[in-house]
């Protein structure tokens, strides 16, 4: 089981010898997994105690930027979960307060290297550390030299999406893609698909009063993705079902806060209070307004043929993945 350690003291307390990577990892898609794969084969090769991933919960720009901390891919105890399948052997979180905030690169490097004491660390080209980001792969590559750190610096992951343009791969592009709809696109990025997860709500019951009952769901703290209706599927009573989900403000029924609403296919049950993690596979169409309930009723009807026909599609299969 993974170890999670809490605060900036834990990096005092790290078996040495072991293999480290440092970073956000949201979202944990292929580009990171890139990394920890790495992390892995050194740890097997050079008889490593462990492999160490060191993160920030949450987001030092929630201190230091509040109105541009971008919104999150995944929650902390998922991400937490996806870093232990992926081989993690202890977790290091780091809040952003002073003490933190304040190391410059340079100090930040001396912890690892003098405390932490690992025999690799692994990071992308792209990796940015210390007080006002002032430290750079080029400067750690500097200052491991000659010591008993080994850097290894990994390429970046690039894929095609399904308009075969080529991109690399970052938690910022999922983001995009994300804002967008693309939820196909962004499963090629993270090799899985989208997740969103919340509890069950209250909601107005209109669902229920056309026959097509929805699971309200309140999404804190994630990125939803662009207003639409989408093809998911979820785990609810020891199964998984297919769920034909719905995103924005019900515009048929006037001016309305955006919601989330799963209507789960096959499910009857109370889930109000319980808490749900949907993948999100494929978008189907846009929001529409529709001037009577019984073509809206038609169009759901529709949309839940579709997303019975996409339940077990794999979003997440690339067309190509590569290192750059």
């Amino acid at each position: 089981m993974m170890k999670v350690l809490q605060g900036l003291a834990a990096l005092n307390n790290l078996p040495p010898n072991s293999v480290m990577s440092i970073g956000n990892f949201d979202g944990m898609h292929l580009g990171h997994r890139a990394l920890l794969e790495k992390a892995g084969e050194l740890k097997a090769s050079s008889n490593a105690q462990a492999t160490v991933v060191v993160t920030f919960e949450p987001h030092p720009l929630s201190v230091l930027r509040p109105d541009r901390v971008p919104p999150r891919l995944t929650l902390p105890q998922r991400k937490q979960e996806l870093l232990e399948a992926a081989g993690v052997d202890i977790l290091v979180v780091l809040p952003p307060d002073q003490d933190v905030l304040n190391l410059s690169a340079e100090q930040f490097w001396h912890i690892l290297r003098d405390q932490s004491r690992p025999s690799h660390l692994v990071e992308g080209n792209t990796f940015n550390f210390g007080k006002n980001r002032g430290g750079t792969i080029e400067k750690l590559r500097e200052w491991a030299a000659g010591t008993s750190v080994q850097l290894h610096v990994v390429d970046p992951v690039q894929t095609v999406l399904t308009d075969m343009l080529l991109v690399p791969i970052s938690s910022s592009v999922i983001r995009w893609l994300l804002s967008y709809g693309r939820v196909r696109d962004a499963a090629i990025c993270l090799g899985r698909p989208y997740e969103l997860q919340g509890v069950v709500v209250e909601g107005a019951k209109r669902g229920r009063e056309m026959g097509v009952p929805t699971a309200n769901m309140d999404c804190v703290d994630q990125l939803i993705p662009d207003d639409g209706i989408y093809a998911a599927r979820v785990s609810v009573g020891g199964r998984t079902c297919p769920v034909a989900l719905s995103i924005g403000t019900n515009p048929t029924f006037g001016q309305n806060p955006r919601t989330v609403e799963a209507h789960i296919i096959g499910f009857t049950g109370d889930l109000y209070g319980k808490m749900l993690r949907l993948e999100i596979l494929d978008w189907l169409r846009d929001q529409q307004v529709f001037a009577r309930i019984e073509p809206l009723k038609a169009r759901i009807t529709r949309d839940i043929e579709e997303s019975l026909s996409r339940a077990t599609f794999d979003s997440a299969r690339p067309v190509v993945a590569q290192s750059a």
